[in-house]
């Protein structure tokens, strides 16, 4: 197993590392217990040895499940991520009680690291102003925490002004072959390595869109090395980059860990060669937009609710990669009230956009789509 020295950690780090959001579920959504164990036992006994919950994960019963099954394994041979919700955190005393019960419900002393969850501007402001970072630090010097951090999705700016706001131990965003100018994106990874903050990658296959790719735009790829896989492809993009020191997935049948693991204990850098066809992947996957909207937002806000914008990313992103089940769940998460079908076609969105795109005609074409795969 390909493993990086991390500071902090007492041991090296698997580069890969096992993602406990998406274990495989039974009929009912509840976790498939006796195969998610055998899965976590396959890849501890292959040398995985970072396992990564949060407290909202799987309504709520990740830390539950992940916490008891690491019981079985040395706690010394393992590291052990979760996550502060700070969406529930309304005082320094809530952020108190949530950790310890945390602790509770993994079923463990310490954690190794403790990460403020999906934060934003917004969020970074509030927990500062509540005295939740001073507290974690606090945590840490008790020895509850060994790594204090926090995961991040907002733009670059943002992720620059904050991760210089405290002395992090280690940060986690989102980083993939396709999201290279996205959030902190690849900036955001080499300012984390210039300050010398080890980075966590989550979406590395982003939310497994990478893997299901059309054949045909794999042709370059699979020209050079036609035995990989595409997740694989996608893990290596991200592992080619020294300061990412661990690589989530969320792996949800025995398959997916055993080419992650195949991956990763056969581990190799990408060759330039690699690199220039996944950059024509990429430019290729990126022309398959069904419009040129930008996402600059100059069409909001709409009198009407609708969200041009997230609407037209949703379809974007199918036009890409030709995910159903993250489209069906993205449309579902924008709520109804934000739905094109709301729209009252009063033209204000195409005045503002500089895109000069027919918005309305485009909102009834994103509708048909969406309406198509239901």
């Amino acid at each position: 197993m390909e493993t990086r020295i991390v500071r902090g950690f007492d041991k090296p780090v698997s580069l890969l590392g096992f993602g406990c959001m998406r274990y495989p579920t039974n009929h009912d959504g509840s976790i498939n217990e006796e195969l998610a164990e055998r899965m976590i036992m396959k890849a501890y006994n292959a040398g995985v040895n970072y396992f990564d919950t949060a407290y909202p994960y799987h309504d709520k019963h990740s830390e539950l499940f992940t916490g008891r099954i690491l019981d079985k394994l040395d706690r010394s041979t393992y590291y052990l991520a979760t996550k502060l919700p700070v969406w529930e955190i309304n005082s320094r005393e809530e952020a108190e009680n949530m950790f310890f019960n945390q602790l509770k419900r993994l079923n463990k002393e310490y954690v190794d690291v403790y990460l403020l969850h999906a934060m934003g501007e917004d969020k970074f402001v509030k927990m500062q102003e509540l005295g939740v970072f001073d507290l974690l630090f606090e945590l840490k010097e008790k020895g509850y925490i060994k790594n204090v951090g926090f995961s991040f999705h907002d733009g670059y700016p943002v992720f620059e002004k904050w991760i210089k706001a405290a002395p992090w131990d280690i940060v986690q965003i989102q980083f993939n072959y396709m999201d290279i100018n996205e959030q902190a994106g690849e900036k955001g990874l080499l300012l984390a390595e210039e300050l010398g903050i080890p980075v966590v990658i989550m979406e590395p296959i982003r939310g497994g869109s990478l893997a299901m790719i059309p054949d045909d735009l794999m042709n370059e790829l699979d020209d050079i090395d036609s035995g990989r896989s595409k997740a694989s492809w996608a893990l290596r993009f991200v592992a080619s980059y020294d300061n990412c020191k661990v690589i989530l997935s969320g792996m949800s049948d025995m398959s997916q860990v055993d080419d992650n693991l195949n991956t990763f204990i056969n581990y190799k850098k990408l060759t330039d060669d690699e690199q220039k066809a996944i950059s024509n992947l990429r430019s290729n996957l990126n022309s398959r937009v069904f419009n040129k909207c930008t996402g600059c937002r100059y069409c909001m806000p709409c009198p009407a609710g609708v969200d041009i914008p997230r609407s037209f990313g949703i379809w974007n992103e199918f036009g890409k990669y030709g995910n159903e089940g993250h489209t069906k769940w993205a449309w579902g998460d924008m709520g109804e009230s934000a739905h094109p079908v709301n729209c009252v076609k009063c033209g204000m969105c195409e005045e503002a956009c500089p895109q000069k795109i027919s918005i309305r005609e485009d909102l009834v074409k994103v509708t048909e789509l969406v309406e198509s795969l239901r």
